[in-house]
């Protein structure tokens, strides 16, 4: 059951676009104007609970079976865990930059511009180590066995009917965002 890579895949891919919007905004930030900070809030929501609710819960579960099958790699494993909450902190980071920015808090362009793309940077390389090494070895290793039951403990653990409505609605949010960003870059241009 590939297929659940290939999901990871596509949220990876829906992740990447909102990287790119924080990145727009910033710099329209980085030139001394105003960003559209409800754009910035709403990808720095996103990033507060989907990737906790509901992408790094099914890594986890894969993992976890990786681990099982290829012992050799569980330090490679609990290295993307520890990933996992360093992306967490970096994201903490990123979220008090924009507030003391929309608090009027003395803080120099270049510090929130540092900390805003140490996130972004940091997700993107791990989005890298994962489709590059990680996923690929997890195809290799599993069998169909394994794909099976990860797709039982993921249908239990959201029940296949609100699956499908869960997935649905972080994939609206980020369309949301998209569009909202477009808004945003429209204004400034006219």
């Amino acid at each position: 059951m590939i297929g659940i890579i290939e999901v990871l895949q596509r949220e990876h891919r829906n992740i990447e676009k909102l990287l790119e919007v924080i990145e727009q905004e910033l710099g329209v930030f980085d030139r001394g104007e105003h960003p559209d900070y409800e754009v910035l809030g709403a990808v720095i929501d996103y990033f507060r609970y989907y990737p906790d609710t509901c992408h790094h819960p099914k890594e986890d579960l894969i993992y976890e079976k990786f681990k099982s099958r290829d012992p050799a790699q569980a330090e490679l494993v609990a290295n993307l865990r520890a990933e996992h909450r360093e992306g967490a902190a970096r994201l903490r980071r990123a979220a008090h930059a924009i507030e003391n920015v929309l608090n009027d808090q003395d803080l120099l362009r270049e510090t929130v511009d540092r900390i805003v793309r140490d996130f972004v940077d940091g997700e993107r390389q791990h989005i890298a180590l994962e489709e590059r090494e990680v996923f690929p070895a997890i195809v290799k290793a599993l069998k169909a066995a394994d794909w099976a039951e990860i797709a039982l403990t993921l249908a239990d653990r959201y029940g296949i009917q609100s699956q499908p409505y869960f997935e649905a609605q972080y994939s609206a949010l980020c369309r949301n965002i998209l569009d909202l960003e477009k808004t945003a870059a429209a204004d400034r241009r006219a």
